[in-house]
C-alpha cells in the first residue's frame, strides 16, 4: 500500500536484496507498483502486483507493472501453489480484515514470503499511551483514532505468537531502527519501528 521511496523505507531495501535475478515475486497492496518496477530493472524479476485502488491500479499500468485488481483478504485464487518465489506483504497486514487467512494464503502462492510489520509496541507508542491516555500517532501512524485503517494493532511478539499458532516457519527477523540501532537489535519490541519477518510453510506438521 505504502508508495516505493528506498532512501525512506529500509524495509523495502532490505527485501529488495532477497530478490534473486528471475524470481517470481507478488507484491500485495503493490500502491503505484514503482517498488515492483525496481525489482524489474535492478533485479530482472517476474513481477505481479495486487491492488484494489483504482487510481494506484492506473499508476501501476503506466508504470509497466502487471497487476491484478482484488481485495486483499481474497483467496488468491488466481495463482497456483508455489507459483511464486516471493510474495510480499509490506505494511498492510494490520490493515487485513483476518490477518491469520492472508498469510495462510501467500504461504500456499508462495516459496517464501516477507511480510513488513509496523511496530505497535515501540517505545513511543508505550509512552503515548501511559502518559497522554490517546491512541499513539506519529509520522508512521498519522491518524485518528476514529479514522485509521489500522484494524489490527500488533507487537513483533504478537505476530511470532501467531506464527506458531498458524505452524509458520520464522526464516530471519530483521528489526528496523528509527533511531537507537543497538538497543534495537537487543530489544526489537521495544526500539524497533518494524520488522522485516521472512516466513515459510513448517515442514513438520
Amino acid at each position: 500500500m505504502a508508495d516505493y521511496d528506498l532512501n525512506r523505507r529500509r524495509d523495502l531495501e532490505f527485501i529488495s536484496s532477497l530478490v534473486k535475478e528471475g524470481d517470481r515475486v507478488l507484491d500485495i497492496g503493490c500502491g503505484n507498483g514503482l517498488f515492483l518496477r525496481h525489482l524489474m530493472v535492478d533485479r530482472k524479476a517476474d513481477v505481479q502486483g495486487l491492488e484494489i485502488d483504482t487510481g494506484s491500479i492506473a499508476e501501476c499500468i503506466a508504470n509497466g507493472v502487471p497487476v491484478v485488481q482484488s481485495e486483499f483478504d481474497d483467496k488468491l485464487e488466481f495463482a497456483d501453489d508455489d507459483s511464486f518465489d516471493l510474495v510480499v506483504l509490506s505494511h498492510t497486514l494490520q490493515e487485513m480484515r483476518n490477518p491469520e487467512q492472508i498469510l495462510e494464503h501467500i504461504l500456499r502462492v508462495g516459496k517464501r514470503a516477507a511480510v513488513s510489520v509496523i511496530n505497535f509496541g515501540h517505545w513511543n507508542c508505550r509512552l503515548q499511551l501511559l502518559f497522554k491516555g490517546k491512541m499513539p500517532r506519529n509520522t508512521r501512524l498519522p491518524y485518528q483514532w476514529y479514522n485509521t485503517p489500522n484494524i489490527h494493532l500488533g507487537t513483533l511478539h504478537d505476530f511470532r505468537d501467531l506464527c506458531r499458532t498458524l505452524n509458520v516457519n520464522i526464516v530471519s527477523e530483521t528489526p528496523i531502527a528509527a533511531r537507537f540501532p543497538r538497543l534495537t537489535a537487543l530489544w526489537p519490541n521495544w526500539f524497533a519501528v518494524g520488522c522485516v519477518f521472512v516466513i515459510e510453510k513448517s515442514k513438520t506438521k
